[in-house]
């Protein structure tokens, strides 16, 4: 408890901290602090020995936030943000904004929006750098593994702050070539949909419920491969209209499936839009993401 009470956190410390919780490894918080893993190593040792409790779970996977690590990385985004804000407010013409800015989304939103949208940055931004993390969950952005995310949910996790962008329309697409609304409802088409990781999207509810004998000929992991192997002609799948849109080759069959619509949802976290490399993209990704 002395130690505990003796010991005066430095900000430097905090950076540590902060640093090995984003990143999960000695040398992934040395290549965001710009030194190498040896000091990170020894740094942590510093602090762990004067706050007299570890900070951190050993694995072969890395190094797993606590509980006091996960606070003392709170307020570190705190003072990140601050410095930040700062630094803003002291330059009455702002330089360009350097660093690295983590966007989590999915594969279709990936290729279909975020990439096209941040290409727009280099030019302005050419200081800006990225880890775009394509996955169909929200915890990376929960355990503040990313600065931003981008996801289609009816439903955004109330501890974030976010724009909604729109209405993600789905319909039932073919190959320009391929099967027809009439071979659908003949069950006479293949299906390519998502497997099961994936079991609650609502193209599989959709197609559950109004085709229930339909079995897929194709499974898949990704709505981006749904779009892929239906554009080859290997069968029928539902896909977002944004997404086909861009795609040669495919063709919609009937009207948009009103059951299928979710919502596309800018998000970050409510000390994560005071930091300036991150506001920089949000904001950019607020006016340039568009649907239809």
């Amino acid at each position: 408890m002395n130690a505990k009470l003796q010991y005066e956190l430095t900000p430097a410390d905090l950076a540590t901290v902060l640093a090995l919780v984003r990143a999960g490894t000695l040398l992934g918080a040395a290549e965001r602090l710009g030194v190498d893993s040896s000091t990170v190593f020894r740094g942590l040792q510093r602090i762990e020995r004067g706050l007299g409790a570890p900070l951190f779970e050993r694995s072969r996977a890395g190094y797993g936030a606590g509980e006091l690590a996960q606070a003392l990385a709170e307020r570190a985004e705190q003072v990140e943000a601050a410095l930040e804000s700062a630094r803003s407010a002291a330059q009455l013409q702002p330089a360009q904004v350097t660093g690295l800015v983590r966007i989590t989304t999915t594969d279709t939103i990936l290729h279909g929006l975020v990439a096209p949208a941040i290409a727009g940055l280099r030019e302005a931004h050419p200081g800006l750098s990225y880890e775009l993390h394509a996955g169909n969950e929200l915890a990376s952005l929960t355990r503040r593994d990313s600065d931003i995310a981008v996801r289609a949910t009816r439903r955004p996790p109330q501890h974030l702050i976010g724009k909604h962008v729109g209405p993600v329309r789905m319909a039932l697409f073919a190959a320009s070539d391929g099967a027809s609304l009439r071979d659908v409802d003949a069950g006479k088409a293949a299906w390519i949909a998502p497997d099961d990781a994936l079991p609650e999207h609502p193209s599989v509810v959709w197609r559950k419920r109004h085709h229930p004998k339909a079995a897929p000929a194709y499974r898949v992991n990704s709505i981006l491969t749904v779009m892929e192997l239906v554009a080859l002609g290997l069968g029928v799948g539902v896909i977002p209209v944004f997404l086909a849109r861009g795609r040669a080759g495919l063709h919609q069959l009937g009207d948009v499936l009103d059951e299928c619509q979710t919502e596309l949802w800018l998000l970050t976290h409510p000390e994560s839009r005071h930091v300036r490399r991150v506001a920089t993209v949000y904001g950019h990704l607020a006016r340039t993401l568009v649907l239809d």
